[in-house]
């Protein structure tokens, strides 16, 4: 399928989930993502949730992380074109912007190269590791910024499709992708 047609289909299947099933599944999810291989990198970055738009409850991994005592970076948008990222600190205010994302206010910048771990959103993704977001590219730019050996961890609420058959040569590959049943690696 296209990216097109698989960002409208999933936006409407993740539109028709309880609330209560988004929160049972994304417990799952944070449960899930303690088998992966990546408790001994120092700085992770998650996304925080629009809970307006059905995604997937990141609070759960949120505490996990700072159960493992992590450091923690929170993207905000800065512009149409990009994000800047704040370690998340005691004294971090939350804000929502247009989007409804909630996002840092300010705080200590952190530079995506010192960035170990990161936590991506999407819609859909494939058995080969490629995604389908919302389509306005953040995420890719962010992670053309990122070190070689970033480690990438799609979180989805589904199981893959097949194959995307839009993809293209700059669409970056996760390295995993955790669903409530199970995780992909690639």
């Amino acid at each position: 399928m296209l990216k097109k047609e698989l960002r409208l289909s999933y936006l409407q299947l993740r539109n028709e989930l309880s609330s209560e099933a988004i929160s049972n599944y994304s417990l799952e999810i944070a449960n899930r993502i303690l088998d992966l291989p990546v408790w001994t990198c120092d700085y992770y970055h998650l996304f925080l949730s629009i809970t307006e738009n059905n995604e997937i409850d990141t609070s759960f991994i949120l505490s996990v992380l700072q159960g493992k005592d992590k450091n923690i970076v929170l993207p905000k948008v800065l512009d149409e074109t990009g994000l800047i990222h704040y370690l998340l600190t005691d004294n971090t205010v939350l804000r929502k912007n247009k989007w409804n994302i909630p996002e840092p206010v300010d705080g200590l910048e952190v530079s995506p190269p010192k960035i170990d771990v990161v936590f991506i959103p999407l819609l859909a993704f494939d058995k080969q590791g490629y995604r389908v977001g919302y389509g306005k590219g953040f995420y890719d730019k962010f992670l053309k910024e990122c070190r070689e050996d970033v480690i990438k961890i799609g979180l989805s609420l589904f199981k893959p499709v097949d194959k995307i058959s839009d993809t293209q040569e700059h669409d970056i590959l996760m390295d995993y992708c955790v669903t409530p049943e199970k995780i992909y690696a690639f």
